[in-house]
């Protein structure tokens, strides 16, 4: 029986130090976010701030690699943030985990790591990504987010698009085009940061847990700068 014993315990430990780098890593991710956005958002000539507040959710993905798409089966992970409430109008949310996956996104972003955010402009599709995988272009419009300190000259299919996205690359910022590509939440990257089984629709729809450590400073960030939703009213009815 001690013997037993012994082994079960000796089993735990070498459990423990993958689970204890999962957690890091995690941790790490999400206050990556946090950096991206911030650095992002502190240049207004950069995403304009206007289009931040109107959009209903923020998904950031850094350090994204080329060489994730191309071996099979690897994507980019990051974290998504919305506002709050049933119509999108509450402070910001607890974030979920979420991933992304290839599409033609491993020829546009060249051999070094790109940073990517992706704004959600209207319930519809926040509510679609947060149930389960969406193709861009397909399941949700998406369009290459424009730049400058407003949106007033955006085209009409740009101010259309359900989400709008954005990458950095080596500095350089710009919109890009992520059609073919698809965003989903990841759920194991969830439980790993908050300790137990639950999805996305619960952590930012359902308000089911509180801002992990790693993430307060992002969402007290995106409180402080976009507290307000100005999106059309007529955009909350569907």
């Amino acid at each position: 029986m001690i013997k037993q014993i012994g082994s079960c315990f000796l089993a735990l430990l070498m459990i423990a130090p993958p689970l204890l780098a999962d957690d890091k890593k995690e941790a790490e991710r999400l206050q990556n976010c946090g950096s991206v956005l911030k650095e992002i958002m502190d240049i207004p000539d950069d995403i304009p701030s206007d289009l931040i507040d109107k959009a209903e959710c923020i998904i950031v993905y850094p350090s994204v690699l080329k060489a994730a798409f191309v071996i099979g089966g690897s994507y980019g992970r990051g974290a998504m943030t919305c506002r709050s409430g049933e119509h999108f109008t509450g402070p910001w949310s607890a974030p979920s985990m979420m991933a992304l996956e290839g599409g033609s996104i491993g020829f546009q972003i060249g051999g070094q790591a790109t940073d990517f955010v992706l704004l959600v402009m209207n319930p519809r599709g926040a509510r679609s990504i947060l149930k389960s995988k969406v193709k861009l272009g397909a399941d949700a419009s998406a369009a290459a987010g424009p730049k400058g300190r407003t949106a007033s000259a955006s085209t009409d299919a740009t101010m259309r698009a359900e989400v709008l996205s954005y990458s950095r690359s080596r500095g350089l910022f710009a919109g890009i085009s992520l059609e073919g590509s698809t965003v989903r939440p990841d759920n194991d990257g969830n439980e790993r940061v908050y300790k137990q089984n639950v999805d996305a629709e619960a952590i930012i729809m359902k308000g089911a847990v509180a801002v992990p450590p790693p993430a307060q400073q992002m969402i007290a960030y995106l409180n402080r700068k976009s507290p307000k939703n100005t999106s059309d009213p007529n955009s909350l009815k569907e």
